[in-house]
């Protein structure tokens, strides 16, 4: 057997040098974090086997019952064993309600980060590395759109689709136009995250042998120079998960997102909330609950992977 061959079945696995790492050695001693990351996965699995595991379905109207509308959880005095958290102002058990809200709602926060990334990256990625003009025109329009908030700014493409599509046809594009407006909202922080980066990688000798050798600027950009300015990127998109759920959430609770027959946790809070104050208050608080609960989950899990990566803090 050669050295070669020999040093290759010395190799670790991958699934090894992951176990070996410094950051799961990190994850692992940091108890809040391996906290956050099991209710953050529970609470996602539960989304997507919500089919399975929710008692009612809430969107089949042959499976609703007007007459079983606010009922209180099972353990109140008039509450009803088949609805464990209660039931809202038209029957739905809130707790199969909340499962299926959370699958839109993570739905369109994953798709959001995942449009606001792609985007950013590339921006920043052509900002850095072509720099000039081109420079100046992405960065001028970066810094125009950190003058707005990102609620108003999904509010505000959110109208424009809503004017454009017309009240029928935007329930059927509902989902993409949320996508499109909080994508549209964050991609600056991944801009100017990845531009500074690259600002810094493009002037190191690989990039210049990778010129020397005459490699396209996209080859360069994309295979070279992206795997290195990475790791901030991880870090923003963790952190935006939270922020773009919670920002879908605002938008339904102000009566701008999905509709109500089909439910994210901003709507259901929005539902509840007309009647939170009649005394049905299972309605919207254990929505508001689960949003809370998801929400600080994924930003603790942001907060721990930005200080991991961080090679100042080890």
């Amino acid at each position: 057997m050669s050295e070669v061959t020999q040093a290759k079945s010395a190799r670790p696995g991958l699934f090894l040098r992951i176990l070996q790492s410094d950051l799961f050695y990190s994850f692992r001693h940091s108890p809040l974090t391996v906290a956050s990351a099991i209710v953050s996965l529970i609470l996602v699995l539960a989304a997507l086997f919500a089919p399975i595991i929710a008692p009612h379905d809430p969107f089949d109207p042959a499976s609703i019952s007007i007459m079983d509308s606010f009922y209180p959880p099972a353990w109140s005095a008039d509450g009803q064993p088949g609805f464990l958290l209660g039931t809202d102002d038209q029957g739905r058990d809130v707790l199969s309600t909340i499962l299926y809200g959370m699958r839109i709602s993570l739905a369109v926060g994953f798709a959001s980060v995942l449009l606001a990334m792609v985007l950013g990256v590339t921006l920043g990625l052509v900002a850095g590395y072509v720099g000039g003009v081109t420079d100046t025109i992405i960065m001028r329009i970066a810094d125009v759109q950190l003058t707005f908030p990102a609620i108003l700014t999904a509010l505000l493409i959110d109208g424009v689709a809503r004017a454009l599509a017309g009240p029928r046809a935007y329930d059927e594009i509902v989902f993409g136009v949320l996508v499109l407006a909080i994508g549209l909202s964050f991609w600056v922080q991944y801009a100017r995250t990845v531009r500074g980066s690259v600002l810094v990688e493009a002037n190191k000798e690989y990039v210049l042998a990778a010129r020397l050798i005459g490699l396209r600027p996209i080859t360069i950009m994309f295979r070279h120079v992206l795997p290195n300015v990475l790791g901030p990127v991880l870090v923003i998109a963790t952190i935006n998960l939270a922020l773009a759920i919670i920002t879908e959430a605002t938008l339904s609770f102000l009566g701008v997102g999905v509709p109500s027959t089909q439910p994210s946790l901003g709507t259901l809070i929005r539902i509840g909330n007309d009647y939170l104050f009649s005394g049905e208050w299972w309605i919207t608080i254990f929505p508001g609950i689960t949003l809370a609960i998801l929400a600080l989950a994924v930003n603790l899990l942001g907060d721990w992977l930005r200080d991991a990566l961080n090679p100042k803090l080890r």
